[in-house]
């Protein structure tokens, strides 16, 4: 038996918080973002710079969630977008959206098998490639997708609850400890220490790194029409999944910062992150270390195995959201409409099937062309997702305006000033992201260090060509509404049904 609707009431509030903090994968985020967003960006003030984007984060939340309460659709930015500007405008946001969560599902798939062929090889000489690891990985999650989807909350609740509790866990101890120097709150929550360097410099890195560990968060409405009371639940669970990721990866890399010392951290970060010389080599190295010094080998072991865990649970969560929107888009007519229907187990097979070929594809394209899975497939996707992703945002938001300008029913602070105020901010971050992407993914023409403020802007044609993709898709997207008159019908439909 098929539908064209996915099951209500399998997702609470907690169930979504599950996979939107797993999205965000946070054990990950700390051993890999951090020690960089601190030896290339603001050194210590890192701590501020996750803080900061939290908040904006929180501020663009604010016309998210009331536009949530008008349109309740698994392919939400699109739906949010198309409501306040358009169809077409709408099917332009959703290319992009499904490019950023396409991207960042390839980037963990790498990230995972590069980790596990590691661990595997020095913990029981198990010499396989990364992709071999990546494809285990691969037909679990997509056999898990195709289940009911609580199956998968209830997977992801397991995980996020063990990583939350080693992160809270080991940042008590290393704070109560008080390090070195004691707690230096004014080193990492000043904002002339936070925004020290500008956004060219220091602060623009360590942000734009920030904004990066916290894709995801706004797949809580992709579940609303999975919830018994969507108006309710999709605010509630954004605004608490938010608060999680901002609140564990502030304490836990002031943490970082108090154990090592504020004053000493570009040292302490080279010297604990460092193989054979090469700074960042180990970023995990940082966390690992001071976890060790401060509160056991035991605790780092278990770490160890969290991280894979992490990126494991941050496929899952993806995963889903990729069906969710081909789900939409095939329910719209945007895609054939076999994508618009669910499975026995209320799944929507057709989206989840065409994520898995798609990251297969990719995949195997990388292993034959000979690149890696972490210095190439996770940085080079990574990077474009976030650019996706933020991209999206500030439509979104422009879209909250443009729609309550219209239709009238909230007050001037849900309806104009946050959002107006979020879009600008999510404004500078995405031209941060954009002018440090040679750092996030490591393109750049021969003989530049991407790491110095100079270097803005500067790319090899492989990082403009993946720097522009999210707008080339919103633009194909774009053409592709305007031309397709009859499938526009049936998404009008969908976006204010």
């Amino acid at each position: 038996m098929s539908d064209t609707q996915l099951k209500k009431g399998r997702l609470g509030v907690l169930g979504i918080v599950f996979f939107v903090v797993a999205a965000s994968a946070p054990l990950v985020g700390m051993t890999g973002a951090v020690p960089v967003a601190m030896l290339a960006g603001n050194g210590a003030a890192a701590p501020g710079a996750y803080l900061a984007v939290g908040l904006v984060l929180l501020l663009f939340s604010v016309g998210y969630t009331a536009m949530s309460s008008r349109v309740t659709n698994t392919g939400a930015f699109f739906a949010y977008v198309g409501r306040g500007l358009g169809t077409n405008a709408g099917v332009a946001s959703a290319f992009a959206s499904i490019v950023a969560y396409i991207t960042i599902q390839l980037a963990i798939y790498g990230f995972f098998g590069g980790l596990m062929a590691g661990e595997m090889a020095a913990r029981f000489s198990i010499d396989l490639p990364w992709y071999a690891w990546a494809i285990v990985a691969w037909l679990i999650v997509t056999g898990l997708s195709l289940l009911s989807v609580d199956v998968g909350a209830k997977v992801l609740g397991v995980l996020i609850v063990l990583e939350v509790l080693a992160l809270f866990t080991t940042a008590i101890v290393i704070l109560v400890a008080g390090g070195p120097e004691g707690m230096n709150f004014g080193a990492s929550f000043s904002p002339d220490q936070i925004f020290v360097g500008g956004f060219a410099g220091g602060a623009g890195i360590a942000i734009a790194f920030a904004f990066a560990s916290f894709i995801g968060f706004e797949a809580t409405a992709i579940y609303g029409e999975e919830t018994t009371n969507p108006k309710r639940v999709v605010p509630k669970a954004t605004y608490w999944a938010i608060g999680i990721i901002t609140v564990l990866f502030a304490i836990t890399s002031f943490a970082m910062v108090t154990g090592m010392g504020a004053s000493k951290i570009f040292d302490e970060v080279i010297a604990r992150s460092a193989v054979e010389g090469v700074p960042l080599a180990n970023p995990a190295g940082v966390l690992f270390s001071l976890t060790d010094q401060y509160v056991g080998s035991w605790m780092t072991q278990i770490m160890s195995v969290l991280v894979i865990s992490s990126l494991f649970a941050g496929l899952l969560a993806f995963q889903n959201a990729n069906s969710r929107y081909f789900f939409a888009l095939g329910r719209g007519g945007v895609l054939p409409k076999r994508f618009g229907m669910t499975n026995n187990a209320g799944a929507p097979s057709a989206g989840v099937i065409l994520t898995s070929v798609i990251a297969l594809v990719v995949m195997v394209g990388f292993a034959a062309a000979g690149l890696d899975g972490i210095g190439n497939l996770f940085f080079w996707m990574s990077a474009v997702a976030v650019i996706a992703i933020i991209f999206v945002e500030i439509l979104v938001s422009i879209a909250v305006v443009a729609h309550f300008m219209k239709e009238g029913g909230e007050n001037v602070w849900r309806s104009k000033v946050a959002p107006i105020a979020s879009a600008i901010a999510l404004a500078v971050g995405l031209y941060l992201l954009m002018s440090r992407f040679n750092l996030l993914a490591g393109t750049v023409p021969e003989g530049v260090d991407p790491s110095l403020p100079e270097s803005a802007w500067q790319l090899n044609t492989l990082g403009w060509v993946l720097v522009l993709s999210p707008f080339i898709a919103a633009l194909v997207g774009y053409l592709f509404a305007v031309v397709n008159k009859k499938e526009n019908a049936s998404l009008v439909k969908d976006i204010l049904s």
